[in-house]
């Protein structure tokens, strides 16, 4: 059996995060949490434990604790005895799966994490935006109506690829109204709004692409030592010569997850192991492929 691991995106996180891990192997993650904390600047760890769900949601934070979870959740994998030939993220994801592929180390990734949550909280306060996901319908049918919507003057684009029946749209308020009207009269089961501040990989976050990009331009990123797929490419990355570039247009590029999994389990990934807060990657693997497993490393 192959196994992948799977990192959480945000969104996931939830109070409290971290809490029972941590008090199930006593000092484990003392070397996660301090490194959090010096790049940082901030005591993440008692933000995780403690914090409220509005202090959670804020991105500065959310992302930083979503990755710390990760990596928590691969550490408690491989100190089990765990191996795996292969990674992959959902959006935010992605950085706890450069880590454990071995492109950067711990502290490059936090430091990567601060950039990002700091660019895509100024574009967000900025430039607003919503973001529904649009359950029961086929992908394209969601981007034959937002290309309908965008001939209209307004802005709508999907940029979540989840599962077969469930994609994430995002745009303006305007937009995102229209097709959701639009979409629920081609037959969608349900247009659930999701509660984010922004729309999250889409034109509205394009400048905090650039700007991180020119924040991380020097940063080193060496070729994993694990497979590592994108994405930005919905497939396996082999080629890094581009990360940089990637990594800033992964800010408002979507999120081809659906093409990641098929592509993941074509090359014969048959396991996949939720690294992250909850089980929503689980249940996205349970909904796209047959003939595979997969769990949470959240319990």
């Amino acid at each position: 059996m192959s196994t992948a691991l799977l990192f959480s995106g945000q969104g996931s996180q939830y109070s409290g995060m971290g809490k029972a891990l941590s008090e199930a192997a006593p000092g484990a993650y003392d070397g996660i949490f301090g490194t959090a904390e010096e790049i940082l600047g901030f005591d993440l760890k008692k933000i995780m434990f403690e914090g409220t769900a509005e202090e959670l949601a804020e991105t500065s934070v959310s992302q930083p604790a979503i990755f710390t979870m990760s990596l928590m959740c691969a550490k408690k994998f491989t100190d089990e005895g765990g191996e795996f030939s292969a990674v992959a993220g959902h959006s935010l994801g992605e950085y706890a799966a450069l880590v454990l592929s071995g492109a950067v180390d711990m502290r490059t990734g936090y430091t990567l994490i601060k950039h990002r949550a700091a660019c895509m909280d100024k574009a967000a306060k900025k430039n607003g935006g919503k973001m529904s996901a649009v359950l029961g319908l086929p992908a394209e049918t969601i981007e034959q109506v937002c290309a309908e919507v965008n001939a209209s003057g307004d802005y709508v684009v999907p940029v979540n690829y989840n599962t077969k029946v469930q994609t994430v749209i995002a745009g303006s308020e305007a937009g995102v109204a229209k097709a959701s009207d639009l979409l629920k009269a081609k037959g969608a089961k349900r247009i659930a709004p999701l509660a984010v501040a922004a729309a999250f990989h889409s034109e509205y976050m394009k400048e905090a692409g650039l700007e991180f990009a020119e924040l991380i331009k020097d940063i080193p990123v060496k070729t994993p030592e694990k497979a590592f797929y994108s994405n930005v490419t919905g497939g396996r990355l082999t080629d890094f010569s581009g990360i940089h570039d990637i990594m800033s247009r992964h800010i408002f590029s979507p999120v081809k997850f659906t093409s990641e999994l098929s592509a993941m389990q074509a090359d014969g990934i048959d396991r996949f192991v939720e690294c992250g807060p909850g089980k929503t990657l689980t249940g996205m693997v349970k909904k796209t492929l047959d003939g595979v497993s997969a769990e949470t490393m959240d319990n």
